[in-house]
C-alpha cells in the first residue's frame, strides 16, 4: 500500500516547514536558519533545480520568498576539490546575492585552516553572482590550499548562477570555467 504525501505544513521549533515532500531535518534546518536568519519557514526541497525556498511571514499570514538555498554538489557538473567534491550549502537572495555559504563536508588536505575557516565562508555574504569570484582578487587566496579554495569558490559561483537562471528573473551570464 502507498502512502500519499501530506500537502501542508509542519512547525519545528519556531520554523515552519512549508510543502508536500519530506522536510529538512533538524541539522538541516539549523544551517537554513544560519543561511536565512530571519526566514520564518523553509519548503522542503523542490526539484529542477534541487533547492529549498525561505520564507518570511507576517502578522496575515502572508509569506513572500526570501531566497533559496542548494546544495552544490547536487548541480551539474560537479566541481571537484583536490581530492572529492566539497559539499557546501549556499543561500542566495532573489536578486542573486549570496545570503551566506556552509562549509557541510569535504576531504580536502588543507581544510582545517583554508576553507573550514568562518572567514572562508564569510567573504561570499553580500556577493552578487554576478562578481568575477577570481581567487587572488575578490576572492581571498589562501597559501597551501590553491585547489581547494579555487573548486570551493567555482563551486559556489556555477552552482549559483545555474540556480539563478532557472529560478530568478532573468540574467545575462556567461559561465567561467
Amino acid at each position: 500500500m502507498r502512502l500519499s504525501m501530506v500537502v501542508g505544513s509542519l512547525v519545528v521549533g519556531s520554523t515552519m516547514i512549508v510543502g508536500g515532500q519530506s522536510a529538512p531535518d533538524g541539522k538541516l534546518l539549523a544551517q537554513l536558519k544560519l543561511l536565512f536568519p530571519s526566514a520564518s519557514a523553509f519548503s522542503a526541497k523542490e526539484p529542477s533545480p534541487p533547492h529549498f525556498k525561505a520564507y518570511a511571514g507576517d502578522a496575515s499570514g502572508a509569506r513572500r520568498v526570501l531566497g533559496v538555498a542548494f546544495w552544490t554538489t547536487e548541480l551539474e557538473p560537479l566541481e571537484r576539490g583536490y581530492y572529492a567534491p566539497i559539499k557546501m550549502l549556499v543561500g542566495m537572495d532573489m536578486k542573486g546575492v549570496l545570503a551566506g555559504v556552509v562549509v557541510v563536508e569535504h576531504h580536502e588536505p588543507y581544510g582545517y585552516f583554508s576553507i573550514e575557516r568562518k572567514e572562508f565562508a564569510a567573504q561570499f555574504v553580500g556577493k552578487n553572482i554576478r562578481d568575477a569570484f577570481r581567487v587572488g582578487a575578490d576572492v581571498d587566496a589562501i597559501s597551501r590550499a590553491s585547489v581547494t579554495t579555487q573548486s570551493a569558490t567555482r563551486a559556489i559561483r556555477n552552482s549559483a548562477r545555474r540556480v539563478a537562471r532557472q529560478l530568478l528573473s532573468p540574467i545575462p551570464l556567461q559561465e567561467e570555467r
